[in-house]
């Protein structure tokens, strides 16, 4: 028997677990750890429990039993042994009972959790307050007063963007004179500003592209500490506070498919074990040539199995929306397992707002298994639970992700096709949602676990087309920086986006030459003095991501690599990516190894 309570971990990498178990299969090292401190718990606290017998295995491969012939606390009839039943707050009741329980929120749990309101996390104030508070100390006394002024206007650009988004947390489409957001201008013109500020202190003119670059990459990262922390924290508040869903509408989720073999079945199976009560499940094979459309056949009394010819991932996703009955749509890679709540989560965001198009999951690295993955575990934790949380207040959120994606599908066929002109069809068609005025949402508690990249070459691979392909969506949609009706695509997230693709990368590398030129004049404790804040203040960003999606600790030990190492990797595969862009070289398709885990 395998137990594991439901209040504690997270649902879908339990069931997943279990399910590898219960076929013998073996588990990675960190899903181990995570199963031996699950299990630690008291056995009278434990809520689901699963016991394996050829009779039940025969009917339902995730049947919960208890062992008893009890009552159920609902409708006071027995439970019988071949039946799906559950405990919930020490009483068991039949799976439908307790659905219907939660649906009409008749329970007195169900009633507290709409009354009970969550107070802000004091951990994450804290360290909110030692982020904010350790930048600008440092800044101040270390840089000096009249270096932090360049800053000090970043300061307010940010400021001015937060008290924006007090009034309507989405982007107001207003028509007015074309040009560039203002904290882009001024961030672009950073270097001309510190550099009338640094010859206004003294320096030599050999000194000074020295510390002009280092000040300009410390301005940008000031201006985004600033606006990102206190928006992050914002954005967990909010959604620790929202109702429940009130209703069901009719889900239908995608899931496009290209020799998938080694994934697809736990993907699959995962779905169907999803707690939702009115979905279908389409899956799409793309012209597989190995044994993906056999195994995603053998389920086909329970889901829609559909085949084409192979044509790229925009077409199976275009096939499988014609097909679609739901009012919304959601996208599922081949290789993602979702949780068992997340499709109820992930329909929670269409509840904030009329206007919400779509709303992106909390994707999670589940293969952490050497320095690679734990980097990538951790940069997904900190981009989702840092940066996008703040895009998430402004109601911008620029890429809803193929992992686990949720769109309105009214919405989506306004917006057109899945296009081919780009390899990432995910963040094309959300610019495109955003460009119509519309509002896309993030939902941390949607969870879905896939499986990263284990070696450095397929890394390389899948990086070589994200970048690629964000470089293509930048140039398609390049009219959206200058036009003012895109509200906060326009004002926020698009030059946040091309700051981060192109000018950051490029920042990156000259400012490690001109770190080894600085110490080689003698400047070497300016140049220590700029990088401890750097690293200080990334190492306090990472503790606040962990502390919000109530992650693994553990993972700070390698945030230093996403500082020194991972990052001059991540810098060089953009600026690869920008060079191949401006030689028109064709951007082609390409993708990790799986390996099943």
């Amino acid at each position: 028997m395998y137990a594991i309570e439901q209040s504690k971990g997270d649902d879908g990498r339990n069931q997943y677990l279990l399910k590898r178990l219960k076929q013998n299969k073996e588990i990675i090292n960190s899903d181990r750890l995570y199963l031996q401190k699950i299990l630690e718990l008291d056995i009278s606290d434990i809520e689901y429990n699963l016991i394996k017998t050829e009779q039940n295995l025969s009917k339902d491969k995730s049947v919960f039993l208890n062992s008893n012939m009890i009552k159920c606390k609902s409708c006071q009839k027995e439970i019988n042994l071949e039946e799906k039943s559950l405990r919930y707050n020490n009483n068991w009741y039949h799976g439908n009972c307790i659905i219907l329980n939660l649906e009409k929120n008749t329970t007195n749990s169900t009633k507290l959790q709409h009354i009970t309101k969550k107070n802000l996390d004091l951990v994450q104030v804290g360290l909110t307050a030692t982020i904010v508070g350790f930048l600008v100390l440092s800044v101040f006394f270390i840089l000096g007063p009249i270096s932090m002024i360049a800053m000090g206007i970043g300061g307010v650009i940010t400021l001015y963007h937060v008290i924006g988004a007090t009034g309507k947390m989405y982007s107001k489409n207003k028509p007015g004179k074309r040009a560039p957001s203002g904290f882009l201008i001024f961030l672009l013109g950073s270097p001309f500003i510190i550099g009338t500020m640094i010859a206004y202190e003294g320096y030599t003119l050999l000194e000074s592209p020295v510390r002009i670059i280092l000040l300009w990459a410390l301005t940008i990262s000031f201006w985004s500490t600033m606006l990102f922390v206190p928006m992050a924290v914002v954005s967990k508040y909010r959604e620790d506070n929202q109702k429940d869903v009130k209703t069901f509408p009719k889900i239908s989720v995608i899931i496009p498919a290209y020799n998938e073999e080694k994934v697809i079945a736990n993907t699959i199976e995962g779905l169907l074990e999803t707690k939702y009560p009115n979905k279908e499940i389409i899956f799409v094979d793309d012209g597989s040539t190995d044994s993906t459309l056999a195994i995603a056949s053998r389920y086909k009394e329970k889901i829609h199995v559909l085949h084409k010819e192979n044509g790229g991932k925009a077409t199976a996703l275009n096939y499988g929306m014609v097909y679609a009955k739901g009012e919304i749509v959601v996208i599922v890679d081949a290789d993602t397992i979702i949780g068992r709540n997340s499709l109820k989560e992930i329909v929670k965001g269409f509840e904030v707002n009329e206007h919400v198009a779509a709303v992106a999951g909390n994707i999670k690295v589940r293969n952490r298994m050497n320095v690679l993955t734990k980097c990538q575990a951790l940069e997904y934790i900190t981009g989702i639970q840092i940066i996008r949380r703040a895009f998430d207040i402004f109601g911008s959120i620029t890429i809803v992700p193929g992992a686990l994606g949720a769109f309105r599908k009214s919405f989506l066929i306004e917006a057109g096709a899945y296009g081919k002109d780009t390899i990432v069809e995910d963040f094309d068609q959300t610019i495109k949602l955003l460009k119509a005025g519309l509002i896309t949402q993030g939902s941390s508690k949607a969870t879905a676990y896939t499986e990263a990249p284990n070696t450095l070459r397929d890394f390389v691979a899948q990086r070589k087309r994200w970048y690629r392909g964000n470089i293509q969506v930048l140039k398609r949609h390049s009219d959206a920086l200058t036009n003012p009706r895109f509200g906060y695509l326009q004002r926020l997230s698009l030059p946040y986006l091309f700051l981060g693709m192109i000018v950051t990368p490029i920042i990156g590398f000259i400012a490690t030459a001109n770190a080894i030129l600085g110490i080689i004049l003698g400047d070497g404790l300016y140049i220590l003095q700029i990088s401890m804040i750097f690293v200080v203040v990334h190492y306090l960003m990472t503790a606040l991501a962990l502390r919000i999606d109530k992650e693994d600790p553990k993972l700070l030990w390698h945030a230093i690599f996403l500082v020194y190492g991972f990052k001059q990797i991540i810098d060089f595969l953009l600026l690869k990516a920008i060079i191949e862009q401006l030689r028109n070289k064709k951007a082609t398709w390409t993708s990790a190894k799986r390996i099943g885990v």
